[in-house]
This record gives C-alpha cells, structure tokens and sequence, in this order.
C-alpha cells in the first residue's frame, strides 16, 4: 500500500492524451453498427451472452474481446486471425488522420455522458496521474495481455473519470453541435455518438487542459495493469506506451455508481445463514426484489450491510458484531476503507466466517445484474450477495490516498460499447 497518496497538486505531470488513427467498421460491410457492438468483455461473462452476440452479426466485436477456442493461446490466436482477416476484407477501416474522438451516450431516462477518446501515456500509479481504486487478479491481466500481444490492438477503451469543466470540455461540447462520424441505438436503448476530433487547434486545447489533470480509473483496471505489463515488455519510445481510453468530465457528465453482486457457488443459502448466526443481525423480507433492495439501502445509512438471496426469500444482514469486525478487518487502512461493505464483505465474510476464496472462479462469481444474480442463485442452489453502491468521492479520496479497494467493489456507468472506434498500434 502506498500511505504517501497522490494529491493532483503535487503530479509532476498530467494526463498526456494523443491522437490516433482509429479503427472502425465500415457501415457498407455490416448489418449495422448495433449489431457489432457489445459492452465491455468483462461484463459478457455468460457463455449465452457470447452467443447472443456472435448472432447478432458475424462481425460482432465479442468474437475479438472474447474469442471463443478451446485453449487460452487458441483463442488468441483465433482473436488475432479474425482481426487480420476483417483488416484485409475492409471489414474494419483506418480514419485517414489521426485524432482525437469525442464520444456521446443518451439512453431513454435522459441520461447523457460525453467524453474523448484518446491514446493516453501509460503512467505507474506512483506518479499520481491515473489512480487505480481496486486490485486485480493475476490471471485476468496475463488473459488480456496475451490477447494484447496477438493483435497488436486496444480492442476497447478502458473508462477514467477526471474533474476538469475546462477546455476540454468546451471542445467537447462545441464538437456534439456537429454532424457525427456514426450514430446507432444498441439494444439496451442507449444511443451512441461519435465525432473525430482533428483540428490541431483543438487537439491542443484538450491536450493543454488535461496536462494539468488527474484520472481515476472508473471501469478497466485490468486493462490498465494489463497497459502497464506490456509497457514494461517494450523498450520506450513504442506503441505500447500509451493505451486506449474514454476520458469522461463528471464535473459536467457525473457517472452513476452501482455495485458489483457475489455469486458464492456450492453454499446455499441456509448454510450461509447458519454460519452468520449471532454475528450479524439477520431479517427475513418475504418481499419483491425491489422492495429488499430499498431495505438493504436504509440500513446501509447506519452501516454495513448485505442481502442474501437464492432460497426464494431475501435475508438483510446488517449490524455486525464489533469484536468480530475488529478481529477480522487490517487496522492499518484508513477508517473509510475498514467501514466499506466490500471490506467487510471480504475480510470478515468471505475469509472468516464462509471460508470462500475470492479468486476462485470455482467459488464465487463477479455479476453486475442484480436479478441475474438472484435468478442464477436459486437456479444453481447457491447464494447471491446483493451490495449496496459506494459513493464516487468515496472512491476517488481514497484512490487519492494510494488505497486500493477490493476487487469488484464498484460499477461505474454507463460503460463504453466496444466496437465503435478500436486502436491498432501499428497503423
């Protein structure tokens, strides 16, 4: 853990974003642009989904993100093939010159997010420009570092979030009052929009604004660990110095925050509730889904607490015992950190009372639907651990602090498609 932390006064260098020659799907050569799109390839992490997407289009992005051969250096081989082939059928096309890209989503409720994608220096988190908030599993990056070095691609933008209301975002907006690059409605019903900003003078202004920034990683952590690795694989000056990413303004675009749900494998949930007896105080709710989420929200103002499902019914635990919070939680964080629903989760729940590996796919699954973790937990016999969202400033003082969250703490929205505008490193 780094205690020095990382205050945006004392970063010896802001965001470097550059422009590039971005890669898109020619409309002419597709079904549409909704049907080769998809969202982020960690939140595709049901093989139906998969196949709901290849369906959709035989060009859909998934079948880059997330090839589907039978071993690990089979599927990057097959995720390196694909994109060679799509490149030499002009499937996917380079942009004449590079730029930068200012990118909108509205979806029905009225919410709009615009941002820029760009090529961004790869920074260590020791330099306090791009901070991480959570920590990342090993076997993820080597996955997507593996799948890196096949394609020789950012295959999809990872999502920062920075505080700016500058210049930037005054050619951000000055640029959505002009006729777009593509626009296209996915099937979620947002509405997505893309613009390719290549002015030099504008390029400057956004570049000069974000030099005096600091960003925290929203969404893509593993992606960013995996920019990092292959950095350090590359002697400097190369491609691989810089990585694609969504820079999003939430002084202008706030992003909405939603938890991360457990899926704990092979523990029912009568075991589970055994196992908690006498350490927290557990209600029944014999209510609609809604309804318990409104619960576990209310006690949530007074402290940590979860919601258990998978038995038909919802159980609210919440009140924990102290003793058992003080035995179990490292008293070397901040108390922000030790009161977060996911430290308890993790260090008191899942290490002390369940005994469940947290890296284990065998054990516990990361969803981001609440009711496709409710329905998959009385589907399998096991047990959905419903959360209850972390505030932004929560994240961001502590990542500003150099501490690291646990993994999957938080949801940040709405994510980038993928497939609307990809990197090559060699064009």
């Amino acid at each position: 853990m780094n205690t020095a932390g990382h205050s945006e006064a004392t970063a010896r260098r802001g965001l470097e974003l550059s422009p590039f020659r971005g890669l898109r799907y020619d409309p002419d050569r597709v079904g549409s642009l909704a049907s080769v799109t998809s969202p982020p390839y960690d939140v595709v992490v049901r093989p139906d989904g998969v196949h709901h997407l290849q369906s959709a289009d035989p060009y859909n992005i998934v079948r880059l993100i997330l090839p589907q051969a039978g071993t690990p250096s089979a599927r990057t081989e097959q995720a390196a093939d694909t994109l060679r082939r799509w490149l030499d059928e002009g499937v996917l096309t380079a942009d004449p010159e590079p730029g930068l890209y200012v990118y909108e989503q509205r979806d029905e409720s009225g919410l709009l997010q615009r941002g820029i994608i760009g090529a961004l220096r790869v920074s260590e988190p020791a330099e306090g420009v791009v901070l991480p908030h959570e920590d990342v599993m090993p076997p993820v990056v080597a996955d997507r570092a593996a799948l890196m070095r096949a394609t020789r691609a950012n295959l999809e933008p990872l999502l920062l979030t920075y505080r700016g209301d500058g210049t930037a975002a005054e050619v951000v907006e000055r640029t959505a009052g002009t006729p777009p690059l593509l626009a296209t409605t996915t099937e979620d019903g947002f509405r997505h929009r893309l613009w390719s900003v290549t002015d030099p003078a504008d390029v400057t202004r956004i570049q000069s604004d974000l030099a005096r920034q600091q960003a925290l990683i929203a969404d893509g952590h593993h992606r960013w660990a995996t920019y990092l690795r292959l950095r350090a694989e590359h002697p400097s000056p190369s491609p691989w110095d810089h990585g694609l990413v969504l820079l999003v303004d939430t002084a202008r675009y706030p992003l909405r925050v939603r938890a991360i749900h457990r899926l704990l494998h092979g523990l029912p949930v009568a075991d589970a509730l055994a196992a908690v007896h006498g350490l927290f105080r557990v209600r029944r709710l014999d209510t609609p889904l809604a309804a318990a989420l409104e619960a576990l929200a209310d006690a949530s103002c007074a402290g940590n607490a979860f919601l258990l499902a998978g038995d038909g019914a919802f159980h609210l635990l919440d009140r924990p015992d102290p003793d058992l919070l003080a035995r179990t939680i490292p008293a070397d964080r901040p108390a922000a950190w030790r009161s977060l629903d996911a430290t308890v989760l993790h260090a008191t729940l899942l290490d002390h009372v369940w005994h469940i590996p947290e890296d284990s796919p065998a054990h516990i699954a990361y969803i981001h639907d609440t009711a496709a973790t409710v329905a998959k937990a009385e589907r399998d016999g096991g047990t959905a651990v419903l959360m209850h969202p972390v505030r932004e400033e929560v994240v961001r003082d502590l990542a500003r602090q150099g501490v690291t969250m646990p993994r999957k703490s938080t949801s940040f929205g709405p994510k980038p498609a993928s497939g609307l505008v990809l990197r090559a490193l060699e064009i």
